[in-house]
């Protein structure tokens, strides 16, 4: 049997047996939504896996220079001095440690802020892809 014939028996099927395509219709529509709602529990399930990113403090010993090294999911954030943020002594912006911006500086052309306000005093604007400046 070629395919063609196939075809022809199953068009000439679906259009004499009203009944079965009643049936078929119906089992096609209840395995649809079967397969559907799988896929969005699936779905769903992935989406509470995710672990939100936390920010934690961990102590260190009295003879080190900073009391607590901030982390972020386990990576050691190494901020100089206390220093919140970051700007390059070429630059006009400044950035949080852990930006792709403040990556992107030589080590030897950066400078340290303790905080947002003194970046700003010092003259510089926040960076626009560094999320949470302001």
């Amino acid at each position: 049997m070629s395919i063609k014939e196939l075809i022809i028996k199953i068009k000439h099927f679906w259009q004499t047996n009203t009944a079965g395509r009643d049936k078929a219709l119906t089992i096609a529509v209840i395995i649809l939504v079967g397969t559907a709602s799988f896929g969005l529990g699936r779905l769903s399930a992935y989406e509470t896996k995710k672990e939100p990113v936390t920010i934690e403090m961990s102590e260190f010993s009295e003879n080190s220079e900073a009391k607590t090294k901030p982390t972020v999911l386990g990576e050691s954030l190494d901020l100089k001095e206390g220093g919140e943020v970051v700007a390059s002594k070429t630059g006009d912006k400044y950035h949080f440690p852990w930006c792709a911006g403040a990556k992107r500086i030589l080590e030897s052309n950066k400078i340290y802020f303790k905080s947002a306000e003194e970046a700003k005093a010092a003259g510089y604007l926040p960076a626009a892809n560094c999320k949470g400046l302001e």
